[in-house]
């Protein structure tokens, strides 16, 4: 009786462990199961472009509206992207957006940009480009089958550069680079194995006890950056997805005579490949 019992007890152990182990499988979401992921998005931002450049910038003068005085409309630029993954945990992140804007217009006020006046009524053209670029690293705490919570570090490369033209009166320029190492973190869950909605939030400022190091940088130095991407993402089996989000970067500085207050937000859309 007593090997009888024993035998259940021992027949009862193994099947217990075995349904146990089979109801705690891995199963990452179809999303996840990647080594190399590659984005193509098209963004369509609503721009805010104030710039101003030379002595007037630190006396105080408002920067030039861009948008306004040469009424420029929302366009569509793309969005490269792409994920190298390291473990569960461990994400390489590179993204580029080249940005341009080239527009005339007749101006309706007097403005003046750095050294140069352009009186009402003259015809002037208006070249401005961002280029963005994101190295970063994301490092996934909380990292489960159906979500994930981490941590993102990244470098922020901007190259912007802006000129006003107009014939008889010449041009001026202004071109400002900036890397900006900024942190932030990440949350993503999926509702369905092949839906997930994620969140990411990215910022950087300069504090007042950084700018006391910096004199031998600049004289003046403010800046701050800010950068908010909200989406969802579909995917079609483990190689291909759809990604729809909406995506907000905010970025303003004071360095020495430039300054510059620069805002890109709207919606965007693309496609996803993984290996």
């Amino acid at each position: 009786m007593q090997i009888r019992l024993l035998t259940f007890v021992v027949v009862a152990l193994m099947t217990a462990a075995r349904a146990d182990a089979q109801f705690n499988v891995s199963d990452p979401a179809s999303g996840e199961n990647f080594h190399v992921e590659l984005g193509l998005m098209f963004w369509t931002p609503t721009p805010v472009l104030e710039i101003q450049t030379g002595g007037l910038a630190a006396l105080g003068v408002a920067e030039v509206d861009l948008v306004q005085e040469f009424a420029i409309e929302n366009q569509r630029f793309n969005e490269f992207r792409a994920v190298l993954k390291a473990g569960r945990k461990h994400k390489i992140r590179i993204s580029y957006v080249p940005i341009e804007y080239n527009e005339q217009a007749t101006l309706q006020r007097t403005i003046t940009f750095g050294g140069v006046t352009f009186p009402v009524s003259v015809p002037a053209t208006a070249l401005v480009t961002w280029n963005l670029w994101r190295f970063g690293y994301e490092w996934d705490f909380v990292s489960a089958d159906r979500g994930l919570v981490g941590f993102i570090t990244e470098l922020k490369h901007n190259r912007l550069s802006a000129e006003l033209a107009a014939t008889g009166l010449g041009s001026e320029a202004t071109e400002v680079t900036a890397p900006i190492l900024a942190i932030g973190g990440i949350a993503r869950v999926y509702p369905h194995r092949n839906f997930s909605l994620t969140a990411e939030f990215t910022g950087f400022k300069v504090f007042g006890f950084v700018r006391s190091l910096t004199n031998a940088i600049a004289e003046d130095l403010e800046a701050k950056m800010y950068d908010l991407d909200l989406y969802g993402t579909v995917s079609f089996g483990p190689h291909l997805g759809a990604q729809g989000g909406y995506r907000s970067v905010t970025a303003e500085y004071l360095v020495d005579e430039d300054s510059g207050n620069l805002k890109m937000k709207g919606l965007y859309f693309g496609g996803l490949v993984r290996f």
